[in-house]
């Protein structure tokens, strides 16, 4: 078995080379030798790929390309050059902590029925520990409207942690056309209509990174209602 871990990356210089090394040290205790670690560089500005690809770390690497295309795009691309039988989405700042990296491959192994196993903050009685009261709050109303609006019934579709069967999230992502943050969203609806099984398991965010927030609650969440309606036309179509 091989684990991929694929790793959007937009301005990220600060933290780039951690990155690197704390997810190629992970991989290695979980599948010794059977790991890749694929970071897109989404256009970024600061140099951040070079840094990665700097660090010299056999299994790890970096695609991409120069203009700057939205998170979603980054993803299908990481995904695209993935050739794991587990492909883990995550994102650069490791929110969430390596060890969901391990429990998600556990989770797979052990139950062949799951082809898709997404992270939820709601469903753990820590999940928004060390949030503000604010973002809290907005981050629920947030999944509540866009849960009511797609029809989703799962809880948490914008974690930023999941984990899928290779060739589900390979055959998914290659469906998937939103750049911007309804990207989540898109692949698992696109999952659901195409029959995979989505599992969700506990998570919460244990590194905390509200400075370096690229999200703008408002305009993002008009932008994202506005794809959702897309989306689910072209879901409810097939023609993905």
């Amino acid at each position: 078995m091989k684990l991929s871990v694929c790793i959007p990356m937009y301005n990220e210089s600060a933290i780039a080379a951690d990155a690197a090394a704390t997810f190629s040290d992970a991989c290695e205790k979980i599948l010794p030798g059977d790991w890749e670690v694929i970071f897109c560089d989404d256009g970024s500005r600061d140099g951040c790929g070079d840094i990665v690809r700097g660090c010299g770390i056999g299994g790890v690497s970096v695609v991409g390309y120069p203009d700057n295309r939205g998170k979603g795009s980054a993803v299908r691309t990481a995904v695209a050059a993935s050739h794991g039988d587990i492909v883990i989405v995550t994102d650069c700042d490791n929110a969430y902590g390596t060890d969901k990296i391990a429990e998600a491959v556990r989770i797979l192994d052990a139950e062949p029925d799951a082809d898709v196993v997404i992270g939820s903050r709601v469903i753990d009685p820590e999940g928004y520990a060390g949030y503000t009261f604010l973002r809290k709050l907005m981050s629920r109303t947030y999944i509540l409207v866009l849960k009511l609006a797609a029809g989703f019934r799962h809880s948490d579709s914008q974690c930023g942690f999941k984990a899928w069967r290779g060739d589900a999230a390979r055959r998914v992502f290659a469906g998937c056309k939103t750049n911007g943050w309804a990207f989540d969203i898109e692949a698992l609806l696109i999952a659901e209509k195409i029959g995979y099984k989505v599992r969700e398991f506990p998570v919460k965010i244990i590194n905390h990174r509200e400075s370096q927030s690229k999200i703008n609650p408002l305009r993002d969440a008009m932008r994202m209602l506005r794809d959702l309606r897309k989306i689910k036309k072209y879901v409810k179509e097939g023609s993905f």
